[in-house]
């Protein structure tokens, strides 16, 4: 049977379906990251990105939006800067969305999310976005993924 057009299924080469996942790319949400570390990730107005212990700062509210099956883009709302690791594992705020921002998000077995780059590997292993216990970012070269340090909960905001 041929490929039908847009509601109905279509197929590959192989005859196998082809799943489109199309709508679940632009989805936009609105939350606050927690840390493990009890820290809600910030991005401030100069793209610097630490932790807060105030639940009521502007600058850690953020969107978070799909760009792939799995893939987000994480952009504060108040500083318009996304958050970004660089080739060298460095936690920073980007002006523009760049190959930095793509971040693989990944809900763990105790229910918190990593956010590890979708770009970048450093010896073969992912780097993570976390906040040590003082709520300053770590290199992404020391990061794991059972690393408490890099575990966030999203929340509503």
């Amino acid at each position: 049977r041929a490929a039908r057009g847009p509601l109905g299924p279509t197929r590959g080469s192989q005859g196998r379906h082809v799943r489109s996942y199309s709508h679940l790319q632009g989805d936009i949400r609105m939350r606050k990251l927690f840390s493990f570390q009890k820290f809600f990730l910030r991005i401030d107005k100069n793209g610097q990105v630490n932790g807060t212990k105030s639940k009521d700062d502007p600058l850690s509210i953020l969107e978070i939006t799909s760009v792939d099956v799995g893939v987000v883009a994480i952009k504060g709302l108040n500083s318009n800067y996304y958050l970004a690791i660089s080739k060298k594992g460095e936690v920073y705020g980007a002006r523009e969305f760049g190959v930095d921002c793509s971040l693989k998000e990944r809900i763990e077995e105790n229910g918190y999310n990593t956010y590890a780059s979708a770009m970048w590997k450093n010896k073969k292993r992912q780097m993570f976005v976390g906040l040590n216990v003082h709520g300053k970012p770590l290199r992404g070269k020391k990061t794991r993924r059972k690393n408490r340090a890099t575990h966030f909960l999203p929340i509503v905001v």
